[in-house]
């Protein structure tokens, strides 16, 4: 078990499985992200705009990442979304498996061949 001072764990919601398919390999392919999980069933959302509460299902993206990609993450994460404003939660990783966490690294680290 290692400290994790550099991983993050990014959620990100989408009105659709397309969406949140489109939005993972993007990331995934330009190195933002190490891994994204798609959550295959909708996720039930309730939430407050424009002065109402409104109901929403959703799909939920769990994206690995460091913190070095995080600002480039939401970049492309806000270019690519539906939504005014998308959901961009970053969490600090605080502990994992030292190979995870070198693999997650160096999957964000360096360019595509």
């Amino acid at each position: 078990m290692k400290r994790g001072n550099q991983g993050r764990i990014v959620l990100v919601t989408c009105s659709t499985l397309t969406e949140a398919r489109r939005i993972a390999r993007t990331v995934v392919s330009k190195r933002l992200a190490a891994c994204v999980n798609i959550g295959l069933s909708p996720v039930e959302s309730l939430y407050t705009w424009k002065g109402k509460v409104e109901r929403a299902r959703e799909y939920l993206l769990v994206m690995k990442t460091t913190a070095k990609c995080l600002a480039k993450l939401e970049r492309e994460v806000k270019r690519l979304h539906s939504y005014d404003v998308p959901e961009f939660i970053a969490l600090k990783v605080t502990e994992g498996a030292a190979s995870y966490l070198a693999w997650l690294s160096s999957s964000v680290a360096k360019p595509r061949k």
